[in-house]
């Protein structure tokens, strides 16, 4: 794609208010989208129409696999698409927050993600008990708990993610102070200057941290870094697709005395009978009650 008018595909690598980077070929493109639509995501595939040396147009999006999303009662947020894994990034200190590692498994597991819980700064030993005891939660749950040390020790910290990344889209998430950038520096080792090229390609001055992008690794791996943040919600899932993003519910669903149980007070109901005998814990049934009322009160 050399000449403008001309049209191509591209992957979208940023994102910034309606404002994109797309890689398409060799070429780095600042597009677009047709009219007011903003409904593209840092990871798509999309077919574009080259106006000018550097610049184009988003005609459309190709096929998502899969599109992971947070949202509010009034607007959704967009994270990144065609994502195949999630790392959610904690730390010993500062503390992290269990409701939004909750919230982010529960999105990924609606989204039909794999998700990872990233355990950063275990050198900080005398918090590490009291840590390794509050994530016991999630690898109770199955979900896979991987300790490292981006700053004291970052060949470890290769060792142990790198083999993880390969030929997979993966997305970083966590509150501000988890040392996701660090992460992200040590993963792939030209980021800041390739971050200071899309900031300055996307005109967003000096605000590298309020805009995800994406670093391709190989042909056949990349990793996405998102802002910071921390909220994670999640009103556009349905009652039906929240019980299901519950591992712990699996095994209890349609065992409830009422076939339209919504596990929240009915009597018979098997999930809440598990709370009781302490087989699911009480903090991920009150997030499930908090969800299912979040659900029911959006507005768009």
């Amino acid at each position: 794609m050399t000449v403008a008018g001309a049209c191509g595909t591209g992957t979208v690598i940023a994102a910034h208010g309606r404002h994109y980077l797309v890689q398409a070929g060799d070429e780095k493109l600042q597009c677009v989208t047709r009219g007011k639509k903003s409904d593209v995501a840092v990871g798509d595939m999309v077919e574009l129409k080259k106006t000018s040396a550097n610049q184009g147009v988003i005609e459309s999006i190709g096929e998502r696999k899969t599109l992971l999303y947070r949202s509010d009662q009034y607007k959704s947020k967009l994270l990144a698409a065609n994502v195949t894994q999630l790392f959610i990034v904690v730390a010993t200190e500062p503390g992290y927050s269990d409701d939004l590692v909750s919230r982010a498994l529960v999105a990924a597991e609606a989204g039909g993600i794999d998700a990872h819980i990233i355990l950063n700064k275990v050198d900080v030993t005398e918090l590490l008990p009291k840590t390794r005891e509050r994530l016991g939660m999630y690898a109770r749950l199955g979900y896979p708990i991987h300790e490292v040390s981006a700053r004291r020790n970052p060949e470890q910290t290769c060792a142990t993610l790198k083999p993880l990344l390969d030929g997979q889209s993966t997305i970083l998430i966590g509150q501000s102070g988890m040392g996701k950038s660090s992460l992200i520096n040590l993963l792939v080792p030209d980021a800041e200057l390739a971050t200071r090229e899309i900031s300055a390609a996307l005109d967003s001055g000096k605000h590298t941290t309020t805009f995800t992008r994406l670093f391709a690794i190989d042909d056949h791996s990349a990793i996405i870094d998102s802002p910071g943040f921390q909220e994670f919600g999640l009103y556009h899932l349905t009652e039906g697709m929240l019980e299901r993003a519950f591992l712990e519910f699996g095994p209890r669903l349609g065992n409830c005395k009422f076939y339209n149980c919504h596990h929240l007070n009915e009597p018979g109901c098997a999930v809440l009978e598990a709370v009781e005998s302490g087989e699911i814990v009480p903090l991920r049934h009150a997030l499930y009650q908090q969800l299912v009322h979040e659900s029911s009160q959006k507005l768009y």
